[in-house]
């Protein structure tokens, strides 16, 4: 039976979302490409970081549309691993490396172009474990249950967040002279930064799915302080974005990190098995 045309726009709006995240992430980078050193600034940045978060907003709002929609399909699941690998994946090492104006090509040069093509490497096979995770489970109810909760590795859009955050921090004046750094300070800094990330999207840390969290709401004095929480948190936006961007991005990696090793360290010997055996590690 051939698909009516109402159900081809139904198909074709979820894949229309990750084309325009794609587009979004490309966007960024080439505009870093075309752009002299000397003209990236921390405004600049910003620009950009508003740039990505309108691709992670995209990467949000393709699936949900997908699943709303009836519309899940393989082909979409490839291309939004595709676009996150690029996005996601991509974009924040080139933001990195062309944010330090490093004096010489030395040592320091040679270790962030080292940390960038990690962070790179680790996001691309933190998605191929996912995807290859996610076929396995396929039908299996309880895996599902579990895989819906909690990422295994911190998932690619958080640790482009991590990284593009900490990048825009460091371009800031006023945190360069309050930190002392020079540009190859920044250098190392930053790499070691990429290269921990690097090394968590691949690990086998648990983080939990932001998408899971419930709080509960059942009286006023809640709702009034969740409200008010969310209106601090635009003015914070609005007026100290790279600052907010920074807790937020890296709060979360923390926490969660903080999570995982209490639930390492205070688990049995016999629940630490069972948690490994959960799941078959495609690198493995």
């Amino acid at each position: 039976m051939e698909p009516t045309p109402l159900r081809k726009k139904v198909l074709l709006l979820p894949n229309f979302i990750t084309a325009f995240g794609l587009a979004c992430g490309l966007f960024a980078i080439f505009r870093m490409a075309l752009t002299p050193i000397s003209e990236v600034d921390a405004p600049f940045l910003t620009e950009i970081a508003g740039i990505l978060l309108i691709a992670a907003l995209c990467d949000i709002l393709d699936g949900a549309v997908a699943r709303a929609m009836k519309a899940e399909s393989e082909f979409g699941g490839l291309f939004d691993s595709l676009a996150d690998s690029i996005s996601f994946g991509v974009a924040p090492a080139v933001i990195a490396l062309k944010s330090i104006p490093f004096i010489s090509e030395g040592k320091e040069n040679f270790f962030l172009m080292a940390a960038a093509m990690i962070f790179s490497l680790c996001g691309v096979l933190r998605l191929v474990r996912f995807n290859v995770q996610a076929q396995r489970d396929k039908g299996d109810e309880e895996l599902l249950l579990v895989a819906k909760k909690f990422f295994t590795g911190l998932p690619i859009p958080g640790g482009a967040a991590c990284a593009l955050s900490l990048t825009l921090l460091l371009a800031l004046p006023e945190v360069q002279k309050i930190l002392g750094l020079s540009a190859e300070g920044r250098g190392w800094l930053l790499g070691s930064a990429l290269v921990l990330l690097g090394y968590v999207m691949i690990s086998r840390w648990k983080f939990p799915s932001v998408k899971t969290l419930r709080v509960p709401v059942g009286s006023f004095e809640r709702v009034f302080l969740l409200a008010l929480v969310a209106v601090c948190i635009l003015f914070g936006l609005v007026f100290y974005f790279p600052f907010i961007f920074f807790a937020v991005s890296w709060g979360y990696f923390l926490m969660s990190w903080g999570v995982s090793l209490f639930r390492r360290f205070t688990s049995t010997k016999e629940e630490q098995i069972a948690d490994d055996s959960d799941e078959e590690d495609p690198f493995v």
